[in-house]
């Protein structure tokens, strides 16, 4: 293990290697990062507060807690965070708030991350894979051990439900933040679960619940729930493993696909089979309880925006709720603490049937959710100063009466990710990002620009959190914000939140879970790219000569820029499929911009607003239009285009510039290769951990050839046709790249 900042040399005498100082600049980065995002007091919440105006280090509640209870015991000196990005930083900062020092792991992939950088002391714990390292329990507490720490906060995710980390800790003299083992334990079983919930008096969704779990059992399950049904994995969470399946015929693939993820995901394969509901809503109260007895509600969230059974869009308070049903899902949800004795934050999840208003029990979260920011900003409670509070021995800061709703909040989750190809996950380097500046928001990440997305992990990039005083002026914000939120480098899904969040549907009120299927279309349009922009990318590619031009210096060719002997000062470019033609005007004021032989386009002036040459305004028949422009070479060594990412005030449009013999003598317009489907290939970096077909095999259309795993999801490659197996170029275990030729096709003989 190697410490990469500020510890003792006591604690690195018990640790294998010393310590490294953290860099200068990324300390100087890291205090801009925390003047943006400090956590919401509940005083100061109001409709247009926002993380930049919060300057509180002492929290209502805390304040409320120090007059209500006379020994109050002391925070934590030291705590080990077991975790990484967006919620190792989301806990340090409160930690530092309270004066806690924190601890901080990381593998070998996230040697430079945020989290690292942040955290009082930070050490390696095993390479990039999370068995290895994330999730190695005696690594983990040998640094808890060497460093001091008092308890271990596990975050969410990895070992964040595993009771049998938590039962390590405690043996080991430290505190868990968490719940007791024999809750996680409880909980932890879905099975288990719904048994509890049942004696409860919690209604719970039917189905087969039982522990047989042999094929001929589970099949047997099936015909008694009824299809649609769906198999969810017994242990763990956030969609992994799930299975929705509505032909019998397809029963048996599913089931052993969601075992192996399972098995993958949560070291268990068990699994339980559920009535599947057509129109679904996903409703959950978060809950906290301490040692005293003490349990509240502090409101519900509504999580029914989802893909692949993961939330993407999160909102609290639930949109469209009775006051009778808001009460009624509290009770429901304290009971369900209660009944396991429980302690800390937890979430308790239902599935409500949208057209009955019928509810029920699915499974409880017995950690800290993703989206638990929306229940702080519509609170004003720090949930992780509860957690915190609580693991050293106190009770509740408030009683139930006394925690408010104010107002409305909503969480968007930016992933890295292809939505236009099923959400496919995406990894790479981020090359640019921007937060917005014109709106009120908090954001949440574990990423500086620079840092790699990497494909061993979750691809969340980071959380877009927006408060209003109602659901209608807390979405505008979310748009406002996502209009201005810029992400280049992997694919991002910030352009469909945007199409979602615009949606009429959406903005009407409460959806179902299948609201991204049933407007599948609507959220997916066909893009045009508007001329204006087209023009702005070849005024852009104008300016960028002429400013390496006069880079050149003050001598007569410089002066020359716009000019070569024997034409009129024309420039052509290609973007995309357009032939663009661009000259200076006359009076040597802006330019004229031709597109594909159109009637040109007028550009009264043009210029840089930063020294980067990123920023460009120009005004446009007449119309102002202001763009950020990051141009990103192509990856491929025989290509010489490069992409152009044009950023207005409401989107992203990604150009292909194709530099011509002009521009650039050595291109080509020949193009090396075309696509072929004979060929199957690999849509992302991942592992093959299935090949089902050898040379030889006939296959059919929609034949699954191979399963690839990328980020502990399973991806199956399907013949587009049916064919005979020509060749096989990966076997089991291989790593592939993104594009990479699996399997190809011959023609049936």
């Amino acid at each position: 293990m190697r410490a990469v900042s500020r510890v003792s040399r006591s604690a690195s005498s018990r640790l294998a290697q010393g310590g490294v100082v953290a860099p200068v600049t990324a300390r100087a980065r890291l205090l801009q990062f925390n003047r943006r995002t400090q956590i919401p007091v509940r005083c100061l919440v109001t409709p247009a507060s926002t993380s930049t105006g919060l300057s509180s280090n002492l929290s209502y509640d805390t304040m409320q807690s120090i007059g209500r209870t006379k020994d109050v015991k002391p925070h934590f000196k030291k705590i080990l965070i077991a975790n990484r990005g967006e919620i190792t930083c989301r806990i340090i900062r409160t930690a530092r708030k309270l004066g806690v020092k924190t601890v901080a792991v990381f593998s070998e992939a996230d040697r430079g991350c945020m989290h690292v950088q942040m955290a009082d002391e930070a050490y390696c714990i095993g390479p990039a894979p999370s068995s290895e390292s994330y999730l190695n329990i005696d690594k983990i507490l040998a640094v808890a051990e060497a460093t001091g720490a008092e308890a271990i906060h596990p975050g969410y995710g990895f070992l964040s439900e595993s009771s049998v980390f938590a039962e390590r800790i405690k043996e080991a003299g430290l505190v868990f933040i968490g719940p007791p083992t024999t809750a996680i334990k409880s909980m932890g079983s879905k099975r288990e679960s719904k048994e509890i919930m049942t004696a409860a008096g919690v209604p719970c969704v039917p189905g087969y619940h039982g522990s047989d779990q042999s094929k001929e059992a589970l099949l047997a399950g099936a015909e008694q729930t009824g299809y649609p049904l769906l198999i969810k994995p017994t242990h763990g969470g956030g969609g992994k493993g799930m299975r929705i399946v509505r032909d019998p015929k397809s029963f048996e693939d599913e089931l052993e696909s969601a075992k192996r993820e399972a098995i993958k995901s949560f070291s268990n394969d068990e699994v339980l089979l559920e009535r599947w509901l057509e129109k679904p809503r996903h409703v959950e109260v978060q809950v906290f309880a301490d040692r005293f007895g003490g349990c509240v509600a502090l409101w519900e969230r509504d999580c029914s925006v989802q893909r692949r059974h993961q939330k993407i869009i999160e909102e609290a308070p639930a949109p469209g709720l009775s006051p009778e049903l808001k009460k009624d899902f509290a009770e429901k949800a304290v009971a369900a603490a209660k009944a396991v004795n429980y302690v800390g934050a937890g979430t308790v999840e239902f599935i409500m049937d949208a057209e009955t208003g019928e509810y029920f029990f699915m499974e409880m979260n017995t950690r800290l959710q993703v989206e638990h920011p929306v229940t702080e900003m519509v609170t004003g409670v720090d949930l992780v100063e509860w957690q915190l509070s609580i693991a050293a021995g106190n009770p509740l800061p408030l009683t139930q009466d006394e925690i408010p709703c104010i107002g409305h909040a909503f969480e968007a989750r930016i992933y890295a990710e292809r939505p236009e190809s099923n959400f496919l996950p995406d990894a790479g380097k981020l090359l640019h990002t921007k937060a917005p500046v014109n709106v009120p928001h908090r954001l949440e990440t574990g990423f500086w620009e620079g840092d790699e997305i990497s494909s061993y992990y979750d691809p969340m990039i980071a959380k877009l959190i927006v408060h209003g005083p109602d659901r209608s002026s807390a979405l505008g914000l979310l748009r406002s914000a996502l209009g201005e939120y810029q992400v280049v480098g992997p694919s991002t899904n910030i352009e469909f939140l945007k199409s979602v969040a615009g949606h009429e549907v959406f903005a009407a009120g409460p959806v179902e879970t299948s609201f991204i299927p049933t407007y599948q279309n609507e959220l997916f349009p066909a893009r045009q790219i508007p001329d204006e922009v087209l023009a702005q990318a070849a005024v852009y590619l104008t300016l960028r000569r002429e400013k390496a031009h006069r880079s050149l210096g003050n001598g007569p060719w410089s002066k020359l820029v716009s000019r070569r002997f024997g034409d009129d000062s024309v420039k052509s470019y290609q973007i995309d499929a357009q032939n663009i033609e661009i000259k200076k005007n006359e009076l040597g004021e802006g330019y004229s911009v031709v597109i594909d032989s159109k009637e040109p386009i007028n550009i009264a002036s043009s210029k840089f607003e930063d020294e980067n040459g990123t920023e460009i305004i120009s005004e446009i028949n007449s119309n102002h239009l202001r763009s950020t422009i990051i141009p990103v070479t192509a990856s491929s060594h025989n290509s010489k285009d490069e992409k152009l990412h044009v950023f207005t005030n409401s989107s992203h449009y990604i150009l292909t510039h194709h530099p011509t013999l002009i521009e650039d003598p050595s291109s080509s317009s020949s193009s090396s290769t075309t696509a072929n489907s004979d060929r199957l290939v690999s849509p992302m970096p991942a592992t093959v951990i299935e090949v089902r077909v050898k040379p030889g095999d006939k296959v059919v259309e929609n034949q699954v050839l191979v399963v690839l795993e990328s980020m502990k999801m399973e991806i199956s490659i399907r013949s587009s046709k049916d064919g005979v197996v020509g060749n096989v170029n990966v076997e089991k275990g291989k790593v592939v790249e993104e594009g990479e030729i699996l399997v190809e096709l011959t023609k049936q003989q």
